[in-house]
This record gives C-alpha cells, sequence and structure tokens, in this order.
C-alpha cells in the first residue's frame, strides 16, 4: 500500500460537491454528463452522474426516456439502478470512484484553498492505458501524486522502476511492460521466485525439449538469461554431465539452490534424477540420492512440506500413468515409497498439489490418456491416509495442465484444458473450508487459457501478486500476466449472505469500478478492508457492522456444532466399522486356520492314494506273472499227458509175448523197423 499526500480538511458533504465541481457538475440538480465524459471513459461518467443524482436529488423518479434517445436511456438506467442508496452513501461512493480515476484531484481543484496534509495510507491504483510494444499489448501507467504542493509526472520508465506498482487493479489479469531479449515461448517448463526474481527453466518449444535458465527481474520486468559456469563438479555429483534438455519437470527452491526433479527427457534415465542449480556459483549439479528412487516421469506433483519433498503421479517413458506416492528428504537425500491407506487418486499427470497446515496434501485435477479429471483428494502427511472430501461453492471443470500456488489457505488455479478447448476462469479453493468460487474469467484464445502455463507468487508492499509465465492453446506463448487478488478473493470463510441493495446496484451499472464495489462490500461486511473516511458518521456503520459480526459469529457456531456433531458421527462409525475389521480379521484367521488343516489332510491324502496307486501297479504287473506261468503250467501238463500216453503205449507192445510173436507180430514190428 503506497504512502500518498492527501488533504484531511474537507468533510462531507462538501468534500462531495468539491469532486463534483472538479469532475465537471455545475452544482445544478439538472447537471449534465457532457463534461465528465470528457476526462472519464462512458461507464465511469455514467455511474459519477448516476451517484451525483442519487447524492443530490435522491431516487430516482423520472420516467424512462424515449428509446431513439440512447444516451438518456443509458444515464436513467444507471441512476434508476441504484435504488434506494442513501445520499450520503453515494457521496462517498463518487469521491471514492474519483480518487480511483484521478488521484490528485483534490490539489488540482481551484475552487478551495490548498490546506495542510497529512500522510495517510491509500489504496489508489493509477490508471491503465494500453499501449503496444514490439506488437504486444502493455498496460501504461501514468499516475500523479502531490508532493510538497507540487505535482510530479510519473512516466513509463517510472513505472518500470517501480515494477509490480503497474498493477492497479485486482482481481484482473494485466500485462506488464516487460523488457530485454524474452525467452523463448513454450509450456511445460519450471518456474520459482527467488528473491524478487522469477527463474525460468526447461520446457518444450514446438516439440522440443530446452534447457536454458531466464530470469525475469520483478522489480524492473526485465528478462535475462542466466549464463550457466561449467566450473568444478560438486562432491554431491560424481561426473561433469552437460544438463539435458528436458519438459514437465518441477522446479523447487531449497536453501540457495533451484532442486529441478524428474521431467521428460530425450534419453530418459531408469529412476527419477534430482539436479541442483547453486544460485551463488552459477553451476548446474546432480545430487546423489539413497535409498530406492522412484521411475522416472514428467507431469508429476512435487510439493515441498518442510524439508521434505512429496511426488505423486506423473507418466513414466513408457506413456504408463502413475498415482504412486514418494517422499525425498532433503537433509539426509533418502527416498522412501509410501503406502497409505485410503483409496487414493487414480493415476494422472498434469494435476496440481498443496500442502494446507503443513499437514494435508490436496491433489486437484489432472488427466489419463482419455479424459480430465476435476477431482479434490486430500492426504493426511500424518495418519498417511487418502480422502476424497466433498467440494464446494463453484466447482471447476474437468481440465490438466493447469497450475496451481497457494497464498495462505487459498489455492488459486489457473488455466489448463479439457482435450477440447483452455479454462478460461481463474478459481481459487479455501483449503480450510474446500468451497470454489471464481476469481476472474479472461476471454478468447490467450495464455491465461493454456496448458502447461506455470503460476508463482511474489509480493510488493505486502500485497501478493500472482505471476504466469508460457503455456500452449494452439501456439507457443512466452507472454507473461499478473493477477493481485483482493482481499475479497482470499476470505477464509465464504458466508451465503444477500448482497445489500445500494452494492447490488453499483454493479449494475457498471463493471468499471468492481475493485470499488469490492471495498465497499468489505466496509458493509466488515471483514475485509478498512475504508478511510474523513469526519464521516460512523454511527450507522457501526450498527452494521456489530450485526453483520453477530450473525457471522451466530453463523460460525452454528457451523461448528454441525461440524462436531458430524466429526463425532464419523467417529462412531469409524469405531463400528473398526469393530467389525477386527471381528472380520478373526473370522478371516480362523478360516485361514481351517483351510490350512484341510490342506494338510489333503495332502496326507493325496499320499495315501499315491502309495495306493503304487500298490495297484505292482499287483497289476504280479498278474501279468500269474498269468503267465499258468500257460506255462498248462503247456507243460500238455506234454507231460503227451509223455504219459507214449509210454503207455510202448509197455503195451512190450507185452505181446508168445502170441504176439505166433500172431505174426514180431514181422509188423519189423516192417515197421
Amino acid at each position: 500500500m503506497a504512502i500518498a499526500r492527501a488533504s484531511s480538511g474537507l468533510a462531507y458533504p462538501d468534500r462531495f460537491y468539491a469532486a463534483a465541481s472538479y469532475a465537471g457538475f455545475d452544482g445544478s440538480p439538472t447537471s449534465s454528463s457532457k463534461g465528465v465524459s470528457s476526462k472519464f471513459s462512458n461507464d465511469v461518467a455514467l455511474l459519477l452522474y448516476a451517484l451525483y443524482q442519487q447524492a443530490t436529488v435522491g431516487r430516482c423518479t423520472v420516467p424512462k426516456p424515449r428509446v431513439w434517445s440512447p444516451v438518456e436511456q443509458s444515464k436513467w438506467t444507471s441512476w434508476n439502478g441504484l435504488g434506494n442508496m442513501a445520499a450520503a452513501e453515494a457521496m462517498r461512493l463518487f469521491v471514492k470512484i474519483l480518487e480511483e480515476e484521478d488521484p490528485g484531484w483534490y490539489s488540482r481543484a481551484s475552487d478551495f484553498v490548498a490546506e495542510p496534509v497529512v500522510d495517510v495510507e491509500m489504496n489508489h491504483n493509477p490508471k491503465v492505458e494500453p499501449v503496444t510494444e514490439n506488437g504486444n499489448p502493455f498496460p501504461e501507467t501514468k499516475t500523479i501524486s502531490p508532493e510538497n504542493g507540487s505535482m510530479l509526472e510519473t512516466q513509463d520508465k517510472d513505472v518500470v522502476l517501480e515494477g509490480l506498482g503497474s498493477i492497479a487493479v485486482y482481481d484482473q489479469w494485466i500485462a506488464p511492460p516487460v523488457s530485454g531479449q524474452r525467452p523463448k515461448p513454450r509450456y511445460e517448463h519450471g518456474a520459482a521466485v527467488v528473491q524478487d526474481k522469477m527463474y525460468i527453466f526447461g520446457g518444450n518449444h514446438n516439440g522440443r525439449y530446452l534447457n536454458d535458465l531466464q530470469v525475469l527481474d520483478l522489480r524492473s520486468w526485465t528478462w535475462s538469461k542466466v549464463e550457466v559456469k561449467s566450473g568444478t563438479e560438486s562432491l554431491e555429483s560424481p561426473s561433469t554431465v552437460p544438463l539435458p534438455p528436458c519438459a514437465g519437470h518441477s522446479l523447487i527452491q531449497w536453501e540457495n539452490k533451484l532442486l529441478s526433479i524428474a521431467g521428460h527427457t530425450k534419453d530418459p534415465s531408469e529412476t527419477i534424477q534430482v539436479k541442483a542449480f547453486d544460485l551463488q556459483t552459477c553451476t548446474w549439479s546432480t545430487l546423489k540420492t539413497y535409498g530406492k528412487a522412484p521411475a522416472s516421469r514428467g507431469g508429476q506433483s512435487v510439493t515441498l512440506v518442510g524439508t521434505s519433498l512429496v511426488i505423486f503421479g506423473g507418466q513414466d517413458a513408457k506413456r504408463s500413468l502413475l498415482n504412486d506416492l514418494h517422499l525425498l528428504d532433503l537433509e539426509t537425500m533418502t527416498w522412501d515409497e509410501i503406502d497409505a491407506v485410503g483409496v487414493p487418486p487414480s493415476p494422472r499427470s498434469d494435476h496440481t498439489a498443496a500442502v494446507h497446515a503443513e499437514r494435508y496434501l490436496l491433489i486437484f485435477g489432472g488427466g489419463s490418456h482419455a479424459t480430465c479429471f476435476n477431482d479434490l483428494h486430500v492426504l493426511d502427511l500424518q495418519a498417511m491416509e487418502w480422502s476424497r472430501p466433498t467440494q464446494q461453492g463453484d466447482i471447476p471443470s474437468p481440465r490438466a495442465g493447469h497450475a496451481g500456488v497457494p497464498v495462505g489457505e487459498n489455492w488459486f488455479i489457473v488455466g489448463g484444458g479439457d482435450n477440447k478447448s483452455g479454462v478460461s476462469e481463474t478459481v481459487v479453493l479455501n483449503m480450510s473450508t474446500l468451497g470454489w468460487s471464481v476469481v476472474t474469467t479472461v476471454q478468447g484464445r490467450v495464455p491465461l487459457a493454456s496448458e502447461g502455463l506455470s503460476l508463482v507468487v511474489g509480493s510488493h508492499n505486502g500485497e501478493d501478486v500472482l505471476i504466469s509465465f508460457g503455456g500452449y492453446n494452439g501456439r507457443y506463448s512466452n507472454e507473461v500476466n499478473v493477477l493481485k487478488p483482493s482481499h475479497k478473493s482470499t476470505l477464509q470463510t465464504k458466508i451465503m449472505e444477500p448482497v445489500p441493495e445500494s452494492v447490488s446496484a453499483v454493479h449494475n451499472a457498471t463493471n468499471a469500478t468492481r475493485d470499488v464495489e469490492s471495498e465497499f462490500e468489505a466496509g458493509q461486511e466488515g471483514k475485509i478492508r478498512e475504508i478511510v473516511m474523513d469526519n464521516v458518521d460512523s454511527e450507522p456503520m457501526k450498527i452494521k457492522t456489530e450485526e453483520t459480526s453477530e450473525r457471522l459469529i451466530a453463523t460460525l457456531k452454528s457451523e461448528k456444532e454441525e461440524l462436531e456433531s458430524s466429526l463425532s458421527k464419523e467417529k462412531m462409525q469409524s469405531h463400528q466399522l473398526k469393530q467389525e475389521l477386527a471381528e472380520a480379521e478373526t473370522r478371516n484367521s480362523d478360516l485361514y486356520k481351517e483351510l490350512q488343516s484341510v490342506r494338510g489332510q489333503l495332502a496326507s491324502e493325496q499320499s495315501r492314494c499315491f502309495k495306493l496307486e503304487v500298490d495297484v501297479a505292482e499287483l497289476r504287473q504280479k498278474l501279468q506273472t500269474m498269468e503267465t506261468l499258468q500257460k506255462e503250467l498248462e503247456l507243460l501238463q500238455r506234454q507231460k499227458a503227451a509223455s504219459e500216453q507214449a509210454l503207455n503205449a510202448k509197455q503195451r507192445q512190450s507185452s505181446g509175448g508168445m502170441w504176439g510173436w505166433l500172431a505174426g507180430t514180431p514181422d509188423e514190428k519189423a516192417d515197421d523197423a
């Protein structure tokens, strides 16, 4: 927040009439807006006219003008849209808008005597006008600030020196006026911020991997290339090997080094490599790690939690999607594979991850080969347990290749795509309430609606700014865009309350004063920021603030009770599930014992059956032997019978005697002989 010089002498309504006179109103209720339109844009002139009429005349009661008078009809619409806004409120908004458009209006007002000035803190933002540099549109900022009664013109050169001071509005992306030799357009690169400098390493350009290291000075918005020195290799690396080009890696700051983890390369290694760039010596080295390193991959998420890196998912060199979880202790350089309980996210790459309260790792979106996701998973790093909580608010559409960065307890998500088109909205997730909301939306095929862009967070005057670079949406980009998130976009809790009629009316009148509306709503809710007003009756505002605070406290108490009740129910259900699980484990143990017993009996029966089969085979062999012996016995018996018959015949022949001789037997015998 800049320190400006402003008068504190005029009170309302004099301050309002001074502002109205300076803006071009003549003080009459029928004042024209011709003089106003010559100083401001049409939208701002219409809003100033409406607020002036509301403050001096009151609610719009005049009939709607004829259709063929577009100017008068626009003026009537703006005035009528303010509804029942109070005159004092209209005066304050009138002055506030004028101060936003022309911070030095009071010093140039000639109708009032200059009064003593004091140092006050103001949120005045300079007016941004688009200019063209090298064919690319950039905002040109011109501010006029009073100092010691004299006016100082701040030209473009001073704006560049001021750096982030050129960001004039909240919750809107702008392209700062960068200088120097821009890096080659790319996507899937790594980015990190170290001491007001954004480092860009590697990436993919036209299908070729890069290994250059570029740096953008966030104070002067000047690009330069880091000249890497060869030097002597540190003890952390065993050899001097040139750093290979890569894409899809992660760039993390650790101490005085930039760590490049994993990534796709032309000749991938088997495991993840950790490269370190020393910011003091400007040399690269390969860090030696211990333990079982994960398989090489790209498109993973790498999150710094304390002194450790948590790596999840990605796609390996064979295009296989992963959902494994690994941890690298940066103090001991030791890898450890985490086996968490619960249901992990499905295998994916090109997702985003963030850590909340140094305990919870959040995984959002990503894609597979066929689809994109918009699911949210949470890993409790203490219990090492996955969960998938219910998301609240405006849940983003499925996307992959997006970028995210946490700012406090808010997680900003930018870009990405769904295989059809790029995502145009910038969303934010409150990591405490898990409520989504849309910050802003871009139009057309711009780098912010790209895949593979990078997003980092910088700081200026105590305010955080988001810085995006590169991306691919049909063409490769090397543009830088900056967004300053408002306090409204970083609320801790999103309370759904009706918007005040006056604020809705201002919003309907024009979108040119979006930041003013945010500040006014903040004052109504008493929660976002304090608007400095001089000599204004603050009692009604205090009453409203107290009432709003009471409603807020009551709502929070109610939500707390509901959450405690839900928590107790969940604990009871968890206890019951644990009991059921223990019983199931007991039954499983008994069944396992029975199964082992049955397996033993079956084994013994199988052994006995085998022995029986052997005995049967032996008996069959013996039976065959007996049949053979039986046949041999029968043959011997037949031979014996034949022998006996022959012997008997011989005996009969030999027993013939004399009678045989007389009968002529000897002759027969002789004949036979």
